[in-house]
């Protein structure tokens, strides 16, 4: 059964972000009202859409291991699809594309049964051998590096990186050490400064936003956005870590400062990549929002990176 007997802090955040998603939606009403002549379609959509975002994400924190496990098991699927659509794939190459499939489940099976060896080594090993060797069996060798690789890298970043939510999750679990209630308030913790990150550096960049970080690939990202980004989850790891993590204050910044240099390392290596294809948004899964990469670029590199941090303090 679901265990909603969650966590008093998980329970006042979790109150928190429902309060600002309510208070959100009274404000669009009001300025629809007030200036009706205004277009606040792209507003609507996106605040439609974090509703949805927040209902499924609050899933993965109710207790319930295997019911978390699925939902991120089909955004990482989702991530894949998306990926790969992105990606111009081989004719010949089909057949792959059912095992790279395959590996979804698989990769988070490991973690229900609790097999963290397994988890952590079987896209960067077992795949990472298995793929070419399949592709080499069907015979065609034009574009076989590019191919192979697209694929492999594809796993890492849409499989592997994103499946560490749930080792977060899973993490008092993998190693019998803490509370298990302990890895739903880590999780909460590592996306919710993640997507403020986001926020951060945004509104840091409108603001003061002078010295372009990398105009070829993210022509909107400045160094005082990044600064201000960095500084702020910083500041907001620290003021959270006493309430949802056995962070000391000290190791709380530090993940907060991870966590805003990371993000935005993970959000401009994904804008490269569709830099590479031609493509603006990584699809249209969210309205107002692109693709479900263009949400979780961030988590790419923060999921992983905050897992192994976590890791080797504490657990």
């Amino acid at each position: 059964m679901i265990n909603l007997l969650l966590p008093p802090a998980l329970i006042t955040a979790l109150e928190g972000v429902f309060a600002l998603l309510i208070t959100a939606s009274i404000t669009l009403l009001f300025l629809e009202k007030r200036y009706p002549q205004k277009n606040w379609l792209e507003l609507k959509l996106r605040i439609r859409t974090w509703w949805w975002i927040v209902a499924c994400f609050s899933l993965t924190l109710l207790g319930n291991m295997p019911i978390a496990l699925v939902v991120l098991g089909l955004v990482s699927f989702l991530a894949l699809k998306e990926y790969l659509t992105l990606c111009s794939t081989r004719t010949a190459d089909h057949v792959v594309l059912f095992w790279a499939y395959l590996c979804i489940p698989l990769q988070y099976y490991w973690l229900g049964i609790h097999w963290y060896g397994m988890f952590i080594i079987f896209i960067p090993v077992y795949v990472f051998l298995f793929v070419p060797m399949r592709m080499v069996l069907i015979g065609e060798t034009q574009g076989f590096l590019k191919a192979a690789a697209s694929l492999q890298w594809g796993l890492m970043i849409c499989v592997f990186c994103l499946s560490h939510m749930g080792a977060v999750l899973a993490l008092p679990l993998l190693t019998g050490i803490g509370k298990a209630e302990q890895g739903p308030m880590l999780l909460f913790y590592l996306v919710a400064l993640t997507q403020l990150n986001d926020v951060a550096q945004y509104l840091w960049g409108k603001s003061l936003g002078k010295h372009k970080v990398s105009p070829k690939v993210s022509p909107n990202k400045t160094l005082e956005g990044f600064l201000g980004g960095a500084f702020t989850t910083c500041l907001l790891g620290w003021l959270l870590g006493p309430l949802l993590t056995p962070f000391s204050p000290l190791h709380a910044a530090l993940a907060g400062l991870l966590i805003g240099v990371m993000g935005f390392i993970g959000d401009i290596v994904i804008s490269a990549v569709k830099r590479d294809i031609g493509v603006k948004d990584s699809g249209r899964l969210l309205p107002g929002h692109g693709g479900i990469l263009d949400r979780l670029d961030s988590l790419t590199y923060t999921a992983p990176l905050f897992f192994h941090y976590t890791h080797y303090l504490y657990y």
